[in-house]
């Protein structure tokens, strides 16, 4: 079994073995086999124990978890959903909880007690030791989302005056207790940063040399107020493994590891996901969160776009002379404004997109703008030509398909305009532009896309 999960193996067939490991599990635990069940998870990877852990039944998580050895079972808790991280800490006995929750790394630790009653962190926090207790009170003092609390203490710092020799040996020394020794951290008296160094560098160097001699000065570090967005993004940049952290008299206190990162761009996109969907997630898992919270989050946007219908239907009915005149004009408008807010949605999540990646900026916004207006006219051009032919086989009334084909034209360019500008707009306010574009661009594009549609229907119809 341990040789065939380190093989490699693609990634269908590990998704398959996943799913063969976590119904086996079950059906081990419910037969009662337990010797059975720990045969068959010790062999398996952590993450994979875990995802196999998070699916079965409440009753059998617990079961399961104590089967695995004490210092597998702590990697395994690590990766395991905070969901199921509380409820296994409300089933273990104090001494149980204390073990895991002490070896823990103390960023994992902190995103524990972040999901934790106040009263448990602050029993499992008197509990801890010392040093681990010092660690994440330190992390717990910065506010969420910053570089300071996603930030683990945990590094191997050097002087400029050590030898290779010597720093070698201070690695061998810490490296159980660290959460990364490819990057190394140079800090004067006052253990402010002032140089890194890789493991790389500090191996091929002669043992005689200083670190001083062969560290890189003028280091990229980020602010413990950083926001976590901005670490992951220099992260990724400069493809680093680890950043340092400092405070504002450039003292180290913490490094990012790029673990870290891509759980916060995970984070990040979801909730950017979900704000373009009208849904404020608030960094909670959506699927595990109360429904009448799930109701509260997704009515607000969803009354503005209820409000947004009542005005549109307010211009179709003050319409009404028009449409008993050309009745088949009523038969366009749900195409016409689906057309532009699909327009608009795609304008906008570039956009969107574009903003949170830093692929454009601000400044650009003219030029921007400008280029989705002559999308929007090239799209309109193509989608109004086709519809002017199937509105005319349709209806067989050719000023009618006439007016649908320009309307189209004006409603794209419309669209790809609100839907370019609004996200820089609300950007410059200091407003999330994924949570605000959405439900305005569908408000634009329903009134204003009937009142031209309309308006150039009177027009060439001479109505």
């Amino acid at each position: 079994m341990t040789e065939y999960l380190s093989s490699p193996l693609p990634s269908t067939s590990r998704t398959e073995l996943r799913q063969l490991v976590r119904s086996q599990l079950q059906a081990l635990l419910e037969q009662g086999n337990l010797p059975g069940a720990k045969a068959l998870l010790v062999p398996v990877q952590a993450p994979d124990a875990a995802e196999a852990i998070e699916g079965l039944p409440e009753t059998l998580q617990v079961i399961a978890f104590r089967l695995l050895p004490k210092g597998e079972a702590i990697e395994v808790y690590e990766y395991l959903d905070s969901s199921v991280q509380q409820a296994l800490v409300q089933e273990f006995k104090r001494q149980e909880v204390l073990d895991i929750v002490d070896k823990m790394s103390p960023d994992d630790r902190v995103r524990l007690f972040d999901e934790l009653p106040a009263k448990i962190v602050t029993r499992l926090l008197e509990q801890l030791s010392p040093l681990e207790r010092q660690s994440t009170a330190l992390l717990l003092g910065y506010e969420p989302g910053t570089a300071g609390r996603i930030m683990t203490p945990e590094y191997i710092s050097l002087k400029e005056s050590f030898t290779v020799f010597q720093a070698l040996e201070r690695i061998r020394s810490l490296a159980k207790y660290t959460e990364t020794i490819y990057y190394l951290y140079v800090t004067d008296a006052a253990r402010c940063l002032t140089g890194t160094l890789s493991l790389r560098e500090l191996v091929v160097a002669q043992p005689q040399q200083t670190i001083g001699e062969i560290m890189t000065r003028d280091a990229l570090s980020v602010q413990t107020d950083t926001d976590q967005e901005e670490v992951a993004r220099l992260i990724q940049r400069y493809d680093f493994l680890a950043v340092p952290v400092v405070d504002t008299e450039r003292r180290l206190v913490g490094i990012v590891t790029v673990d870290d990162v891509l759980d916060i761009l995970e984070q990040e996109t979801t909730e950017d996901i979900y704000a373009l969907g009208g849904v404020q997630s608030d960094g909670d898992n959506y699927f595990q969160t109360n429904l009448f919270t799930v109701a509260r989050r997704r009515v607000v946007w969803l009354f503005v776009l209820l409000l947004t219908n009542t005005v549109t239907g307010t211009i179709i009915k003050a319409q009404e002379e028009l449409l008993q005149q050309v009745v088949t004009l009523a038969a366009f408008i749900p195409l016409l404004t689906g057309t532009g807010g699909n327009v608009g949605a795609q304008s906008s999540t570039v956009v969107i997109r574009g903003l949170n990646t830093e692929d454009i900026r601000l400044k650009e916004a003219l030029r921007i703008i400008r280029r989705e207006a002559i999308a929007g006219i090239l799209l309109g051009l193509i989608l109004g030509s086709i519809t002017i032919v199937w509105a005319y086989f349709l209806q067989g009334n050719l000023m009618v398909a006439i007016a649908v084909g320009i309307s189209l034209l004006a409603i794209a360019l419309l669209a790809s305009v609100s839907g370019s500008a609004l996200p820089f707009l609300f950007r410059s306010l200091g407003l999330d532009p994924a949570l605000m574009s959405a439900p305005f661009i569908t408000t634009a594009v329903d009134v204003l896309g009937v009142l031209i549609y309309f308006s150039l229907a009177r027009l060439i119809l001479r109505l």
